[in-house]
């Protein structure tokens, strides 16, 4: 009778978490696809690019949202089963409030796993080809970035000329082993920048250990700088942001290439925290979980859904809007970035298990 009723609960479960899953799925459909048709509205692509596009997106998005979407799955599976009295029958069999909730909340904690080592190394990868895709079409041609194993390499319009910047690598708020080359409109050399190191924290570079060479008819001027100033429309922020989607990064890359990534340049703090957001996915999905179980299990009345769903979805945006600000917290140095991301699983998990308790006393 028992793998009866755990058949039960975990088909029944899934199902409603699948029904759930298709109908955010299209909702992202939709909305995204709007703004993938804004973007090649004046390219001559085919209409079905922008619908591919969307569809390799909504993904990745989807499992941002994940705790959400186990949330409303799990408050909806518990309204069911307590409204249709199926609650007051697994009682009657011996499955208490708890067991139940262990048991929804186990699967819970498992599907959070199971998407990190299957689903989401698919999701990076679709991911990137999204982001290679877009980059390609991209109508600002005159200002670009890329990052690769070759280094970092910037393109830029200033001052009425063409400015090409490499650097081997990167390291906090300093380029290494930088060359710059200015041309004219007509792509003719103007001058030749060599600089062991650039700070560029602020839209004011400064490079040390300068080598500047300009073209002088048939010759070749070399002047030498301890310090040089130049002005840039990137710095370091800036070029940081151009590179903070981590849905193009797979759990399994960062969890077995993260020293490497580092020394390839990629920033430490912002891998950490892609890092460390999902491992705690796993953590929300048991969570919420809960949450959606201290909702809906207090009693075995028929109760108003739709209070009881608003007073859910308030507790769940309330929930996120903690984790926002705790992870922003640790991004601005007021608590350390790995506190910041899991602060708010120990404040669940205390509150939690004081809800738990009740609900094992009905």
């Amino acid at each position: 009778m028992n793998n009866v009723i755990y058949n039960y609960l975990i088909k029944n479960f899934f199902k409603i978490f699948f029904y759930i899953t298709l109908i955010f799925y299209c909702f992202g459909l939709i909305l995204n696809l709007f703004e993938e048709i804004e973007f090649f509205k004046n390219l001559n692509v085919n209409i079905s690019l922008p619908l591919i596009l969307t569809a390799i997106y909504i993904p990745s998005m989807i499992i941002s949202i994940m705790p959400f979407i186990v949330f409303i799955s799990s408050m909806w599976f518990m309204m069911k089963i307590r409204n249709n009295k199926d609650l007051l029958t697994l009682k009657v069999f011996g499955f208490s409030n708890v067991k139940i909730f262990l048991i929804l909340a186990f699967l819970s904690f498992l599907l959070g796993w199971a998407l990190l080592f299957f689903m989401n190394p698919i999701t990076s990868t679709m991911s990137k080809y999204y982001e290679k895709t877009k980059s390609e079409y991209s109508r600002d041609i005159d200002h670009l970035i890329s990052f690769n194993k070759n280094g970092l390499w910037i393109k830029e319009n200033v001052e009425s000329k063409i400015r090409i910047i490499s650097a081997d690598k990167a390291s906090e708020f300093d380029l290494i082993n930088v060359t710059i080359y200015h041309l004219d409109n007509k792509s003719k050399l103007i001058n030749k920048i060599f600089a062991k190191k650039a700070y560029i924290k602020d839209f004011e570079w400064v490079l040390f250990d300068v080598t500047k060479i300009t073209p002088n008819k048939d010759l070749l001027q070399k002047d030498k700088f301890e310090k040089l100033l130049i002005k840039s429309t990137y710095n370091y922020e800036k070029i940081n942001s151009l590179f903070k989607n981590f849905n193009t990064i797979s759990f399994l890359n960062l969890l077995l290439n993260y020293n490497s990534l580092i020394e390839n340049g990629y920033n430490k703090n912002f891998l950490s925290q892609s890092l460390h957001t999902m491992l705690s996915l796993p953590f929300y999905l048991f969570l919420m979980t809960a949450l959606a179980a201290i909702f809906t299990m207090n009693n075995l009345r028929k109760s108003n859904n739709f209070r009881l769903i608003t007073l859910g979805l308030i507790t769940c945006i309330l929930t996120f809007y903690l984790k926002d600000l705790s992870i922003a917290l640790g991004q601005t140095g007021k608590i350390s970035l790995t506190l910041g991301i899991w602060a708010p699983v120990i404040i669940l998990s205390f509150f939690t298990c004081i809800g738990v308790l009740q609900i094992n006393e009905k």
